[in-house]
C-alpha cells in the first residue's frame, strides 16, 4: 500500500543555554526587551511532520511519499532521506527560499524560546495524486502547508482515499469552515488532548458531534497513553514502556507512524493504535526526532512485552 504524507520538512536549531532566563530580564523593563543570550553551541537535526513520520516508517520497513516543499539548503536532508530509500518525487524545491527552520533554546530550568522561519513551507507542494489508487493508498494530512491541506482533503475525498486529519500545530491558522471541511469524511482524527479542545471550541461541537464528522477520533496523552473514540465508545490504550524517556519531542509524529504501519498491516483501529505507542517509545528515548534507531524485531518485541501477541 502506498502511503503518502503531507506535511512539513524542516531543520531543528537545538541551543543550550547554561543559565536562566529570567536571571537576564528585567520585569519592569518588558515593554522594551533587548536581551541577547550566549548558547553553548547548536545542534542541527533534521525534523518537521512530514519528514519525522517518514522517518519512523521507514524503520518499520515502509516507503512512504512525502508531499513538502523544501529549499536550498535541503541538499543534507536530501541525502538523509535518499539514505532512507525514501522517494524524493513529491518533494518541491523552491530555490529562492530556505528549508523551514525552528531556532529552539533551552535554559538550565527547560524553559524555552523557539523562532520558526516557514521558508519554502510558504508554497505549497502541487504535487499530483491523480495516479493514486484508490484501494491501495493511505494519506495522512500533517501540520504544513495550509494550501496543501486544503487541497489534499478534498482530493483524497474526490478519489475515496482513505486519510487521517491530523491538524496539529496549524489549528490556530485554520478558520472554522476549513478546519471542519477537513476533518469531515477523514478515516480518523488526531491529535492531543489540548488541540482538540483548541478544535471543538472552533466549531462549537463537542466530541460526539465531532464523531459525526470522522470515522474515529484518537487523542494522545503523553506519558498517560491515547484514547480511541468511535461511535461505539472510547478505549484507552496504555504508553508502551521506553528504556529511558530523554525528549518526548517527536513522540507525537512517531506514534502517527506507527499507526500508519497498523492500518497498513490491516490490523484493527486499537492494535494500530498500540504499535503507535510502541513507536512513539522508542522516540522519547533519544534527544531529537529522528535520531532514535531499532529494528523491526526489536519493534515486536517490545510490543510483545507490552501487549501480548498481535
Amino acid at each position: 500500500m502506498q502511503i503518502l504524507i503531507s506535511g512539513s520538512l524542516a531543520y531543528d536549531r537545538i541551543m543550550d543555554f547554561p543559565e536562566k532566563f529570567s536571571d537576564h530580564i528585567l520585569p519592569d523593563k518588558i515593554h522594551i526587551l533587548n536581551v541577547c543570550f550566549m548558547v553553548n553551541g547548536v545542534k542541527e537535526q533534521f525534523g518537521g511532520t512530514a519528514g519525522n513520520i517518514a522517518y519512523n516508517l521507514a524503520l518499520l520497513g515502509e516507503h512512504p511519499l512525502i508531499l513538502a516543499c523544501a529549499g536550498k539548503d535541503f541538499d543534507s536532508y536530501e541525502r538523509w532521506l535518499r539514505s532512507l530509500g525514501l522517494p524524493m518525487s513529491g518533494i518541491r524545491c523552491i530555490q529562492e527560499e530556505f528549508t523551514a527552520g525552528a531556532y529552539i533554546t533551552t535554559d538550565k530550568a527547560d524553559n524555552q524560546i523557539t523562532g520558526f522561519n516557514p521558508g519554502a513551507m510558504r508554497h505549497p507542494c502541487n504535487y499530483e495524486i491523480d495516479g493514486a489508487d484508490h484501494s491501495g493508498t493511505l494519506g495522512i494530512i500533517a501540520p504544513g502547508n495550509l494550501d496543501d491541506m486544503l487541497r489534499y482533503s478534498r482530493a483524497y475525498k474526490e478519489r475515496c482515499i482513505p486519510y487521517i486529519f491530523d491538524p496539529g500545530q496549524s489549528i490556530p491558522a485554520l478558520s472554522t469552515g476549513n478546519l471542519l471541511e477537513m476533518l469531515t469524511g477523514s478515516k480518523l482524527f488526531i491529535s492531543n488532548d489540548y488541540e482538540l479542545e483548541m478544535v471543538m471550541r472552533s466549531s462549537g461541537m463537542n466530541r460526539s458531534e465531532l464523531l459525526q464528522q470522522t470515522d474515529a477520533i484518537i487523542t494522545t496523552l503523553g506519558e498517560r497513553g491515547s484514547l480511541v473514540s468511535t461511535g461505539q465508545g472510547d478505549e484507552k490504550i496504555p504508553a508502551a514502556i521506553p528504556e529511558t524517556v530523554k525528549d518526548p519531542t517527536g513522540a507525537g509524529d512517531a506514534f502517527r507512524a506507527g499507526l500508519l504501519k497498523g492500518l497498513v498491516l490491516g490490523k484493527s483501529l486499537l492494535d494500530a493504535s498500540r504499535m503507535g505507542s510502541v513507536c512513539a517509545s522508542f522516540s522519547v528515548q533519544c534527544q531529537g526526532t529522528q535520531c532514535h534507531k531499532f529494528s523491526q524485531e526489536e519493534f515486536w518485541a517490545r510490543y510483545s512485552s507490552n501487549f501480548g501477541q498481535t
